[in-house]
């Protein structure tokens, strides 16, 4: 998920996407991911934190159990990049952080999960990916020469490659790299899923900068955080603007009262750069479409090139957004997504945005009707 706010991301307004027929997205797609693939990844999350520097448990063996019974069928595995590669660990630490995941990957297999391994870099990675193509690209190659060491362990058809998580920089040239990565991860791994987005904290109004690889077992995935005035309002860094969005509701109309109540507060702290954003997505949604305004030019992309997609990030931030109106947007998504035959991954397990109930540590259950439909 995005590491900061930028506001140009919160004021994205578009256009008029084409139309796409959620029938025809979900026949003749050209593919040859298996069958069994494309079901696992229709319900997932992510498992996020499992391995960051500080020290943090996994998840308990009766909560991931829970969730699997409940019909979450795929964990995507957020798998810091620079905890694996060469240029920012030792060969010794490497060597803890990789026998660490595969025995996170085996414990999800043997609960009955399909398992993606995403490579997700911080700052340091990204840096280095901005200012020396060459030695980013080589650093990618040896760590998914690593990383495929471990996935050769396991059944092909249950683990699968995701190149970049939200690579930061120009999509022609992410385009080059995808495709030089992805044969590398090819050759690797032969009969393994890849998984590849967008530039742009893969938005789904990216997705048309990214042309479909010559690899026919590939997902395309996107991301979702649309309006972000809603989905990350009390930002967890209060220098950014939208930690001054709190209450607000989904969806975001100019007549509703909480609307009206919060923008005048927003006036009088004079928080013009939240006022701004607030203003921004009130425009973005007069016309009605909900989350469709934001989804469809993916729907656009596939209708074009018959590719499968999921949508492996989207959630809300819960601590100060109305709980119903959280609900409401994840079963828009879901159900967009559905529509559209996308897989999805709802961002995350049981931190800010989680599907956890913080008192219980069960799953929630109003999170989970919101995702998987009533029981």
């Amino acid at each position: 998920m995005p590491k900061a706010i930028r506001l140009a991301f919160a004021l994205v307004l578009l256009g008029s996407p084409l139309a796409s027929s959620p029938a025809s997205a979900c026949s003749n797609l050209v593919h040859n991911v298996p069958a069994s693939v494309i079901q696992a990844l229709s319900r997932g999350f992510n498992l996020d934190g499992w391995f960051n520097e500080k020290e943090s448990a996994p998840p308990s063996i009766e909560l991931l159990r829970e969730l699997r019974k409940a019909g979450m069928s795929h964990v995507r595995l957020p798998v810091p990049a620079e905890r694996v590669m060469p240029r920012f660990a030792s060969k010794a630490e490497r060597d803890e952080r990789l026998h660490e995941i595969d025995l996170a990957v085996s414990e999800l297999l043997s609960l009955g999960y399909h398992v993606s391994l995403d490579l997700h870099p911080g700052d340091q990675f990204n840096r280095l990916h901005q200012q020396d193509p060459e030695a980013s690209l080589q650093e990618m190659k040896d760590t998914w020469t690593g990383l495929a060491q471990i996935m050769r362990r396991h059944p092909a058809d249950r683990i699968f490659a995701e190149l970049l998580n939200e690579p930061d920089l120009d999509a022609n040239r992410w385009q080059k790299e995808a495709e030089e990565l992805a044969g590398v991860v090819r050759q690797l791994l032969p009969r393994t899923t890849i998984i590849v987005g967008p530039v742009n904290w893969q938005r789904a109004d990216s997705l048309p900068t990214l042309r479909p690889l010559n690899d026919l077992n590939v997902v395309y995935a996107i991301h979702m955080y649309d309006p972000m005035a809603f989905t990350h309002q009390g930002h967890w860094l209060p220098e950014e603007p939208l930690s001054s969005i709190r209450g607000l509701p989904y969806p975001i109309r100019a007549d509703d009262p909480r609307v009206q109540k919060l923008r005048r507060q927003l006036v009088d702290e004079q928080k013009t750069q939240a006022l701004a954003a607030l203003d921004q997505a009130i425009i973005a949604s007069a016309d009605a479409n909900g989350v469709a305004k934001w989804l469809e030019p993916a729907a656009a992309w596939q209708q074009r090139f018959s590719r499968p997609i999921i949508i492996n990030e989207f959630g809300v931030l819960k601590s100060q957004a109305p709980r119903e109106s959280r609900l409401r947007w994840l079963s828009a998504v879901v159900t967009y997504a559905n529509q559209h035959c996308w897989g999805w991954a709802h961002w995350e397990l049981a931190q800010g945005f989680g599907l956890v109930d913080d008192r219980t540590g069960r799953a929630d259950p109003g999170v989970m009707r919101a995702l998987l439909g009533p029981h």
